[in-house]
């Protein structure tokens, strides 16, 4: 299985230099060449099966030999052995015919664990093979930075610096990244929005005499491999559901494309997925450009669903290379006229973005409303980003087709917004009863390249 980039003038690579290298030499996101499809008996097969087995059906054809069979086993046994539920992302029925997948029971209870402890465990393999040590970045709006450094904390062959915008994340999302004491994890708070923090990280990995010396690889979901895990959770809700025999719809709250884009790509396997919504808060670009066709940026707005408080959507640029029928040339022209203000979607590109997409916004009261409501109704208690997900869901779904919104974090990493919205405070679990006392360490860092650049040759000289 080779990758190529989004933009067509990087080197093609295998899964495992795809997966070490993160974005593409020319700016690209790598996808793999070919998108390999399931067939109505595989689906079937996966019924019943455990959520590991599921996981190493659906990811194994896009592997190739980069892991043997029995090193993937391995690292997916790994990667998943630390969740709280059996099922690993169970489905809570909220109403006839509308389903809550639950992505919150890894150890950082949002659904960014599945791909991230996946890609630790594929990291350490790789690594331990060849000898080599990596420099690791990120850009965070919350979840990512935490569920990074709990999966890779204490490893010996990484570095791993996560950029946070500083004051934008919940105090939880906060001090899970502040508060690990290994030496190899770096918290940066950085003086700007999250666009700011991915912006960085771009420029870093677009810098590639420092991408060079300091061996710098990436987790965002930029990297290919966390898409990849992701799509497994799309099966196995679908499967639960009736799949292959029915189809399914899933509502999606994203920020930066990522999570939804994996159902996009089990929808081209072959799954059954009738619609995929993707809900956005205020900060409703996504939105605005799937209904109009306009993608430009305008400034971020706070929001009590931080992590979807973003702009600059990367992701979205892997759906537009699809939608403009795989042309690297075209996908490159629209990123750049994006850093010039922004771009708009052709008609027939926008149509082929509509044939998979439907889109809707939660308002902040909206969102809040969606927490009561969903307490009143069912006595689910939801986190702020999986209501704007169950607001537009309900919007969205139709009758006969089964609706699952992706409930993407556990309501205690935003205490605060339930809490006004439902009058209820959610504890943490128990083996996270001590967050609060626990010291922090962090580095406050201006959004400046040459600076943050110094910083983490000075960290990563061994």
């Amino acid at each position: 299985m080779k990758y190529v980039s989004t933009r067509g003038q990087a080197p093609e690579l295998d899964f495992e230099e795809a997966m070490l290298t993160g974005l593409a030499r020319d700016g690209g996101l790598y996808l793999p060449k070919f998108i390999p499809e399931m067939s109505r008996a595989d689906i079937a097969a996966l019924e019943g099966a455990p959520y590991e087995e599921a996981a190493f059906r659906v990811m194994r054809p896009f592997i190739g030999d980069s892991f043997t069979d029995a090193e993937l086993h391995g690292i997916i046994e790994r990667a998943y052995a630390g969740f709280g539920h059996a099922a690993r992302a169970p489905l809570v029925q909220l109403d006839s015919g509308h389903f809550l997948l639950e992505l919150f029971h890894g150890p950082t209870l949002a659904f960014k664990d599945f791909a991230m402890q996946l890609i630790g465990q594929l990291f350490e393999t790789a690594l331990k093979r060849s000898g080599r040590r990596v420099c690791i970045v990120g850009a965070t709006s919350g979840d990512t930075g935490s569920a990074a450094i709990e999966a890779f904390r204490g490893l010996d062959a990484v570095d791993v610096f996560i950029l946070f915008p500083h004051g934008r994340v919940s105090e939880v999302q906060r001090r899970q990244m502040t508060t690990p004491v290994e030496s190899n994890v770096h918290a940066l708070a950085l003086d700007g929005h999250f666009d700011d923090c991915q912006a960085r990280v771009k420029d870093m990995f677009n810098d590639f005499a420092f991408r060079d010396a300091v061996a710098l690889a990436g987790v965002n979901s930029i990297n290919w491999a966390r898409v990849l895990a992701q799509v497994v959770y799309y099966v196995t809700a679908a499967v639960s559901l009736g799949a292959p025999h029915r189809p399914v719809s899933f509502t999606v709250p994203t920020g930066n494309f990522g999570d939804v884009f994996a159902g996009y790509i089990a929808k081209r396997m072959g799954l059954p997925i009738d619609r995929l919504v993707v809900a956005t808060n205020q900060n409703d670009i996504l939105h605005r450009c799937l209904s109009g066709g306009a993608y430009h940026p305008s400034g971020v707005a706070p929001s009590i669903s931080p992590s979807m408080d973003i702009q600059v959507s990367s992701n979205f640029e892997r759906a537009l290379y699809y939608a403009y029928g795989r042309d690297g040339g075209a996908v490159a022209q629209l990123m750049e006229e994006l850093k010039e203000g922004g771009f708009t979607v052709s008609q027939g590109a926008r149509e082929a973005l509509r044939e998979s997409f439907d889109s809707g916004r939660a308002s902040e009261s909206e969102t809040g409303a969606a927490i009561r409501t969903t307490r009143a109704r069912t006595g689910q208690l939801i986190c702020p980003h999986t209501a704007v997900g169950v607001k537009v869901a309900e919007e969205r779904r139709a009758p006969g087709t089964p609706m699952v919104t992706l409930a993407t974090a556990h309501p205690a990493k935003f205490p605060d917004a339930v809490e006004e919205a439902s009058g209820l405070r959610p504890p943490l679990p128990p083996r996270m009863a001590d967050l609060y006392e626990r010291p922090e360490r962090v580095t406050a860092v201006a959004n400046d390249l040459g600076a943050l650049e110094t910083l983490l040759k000075e960290r990563t000289a061994h």
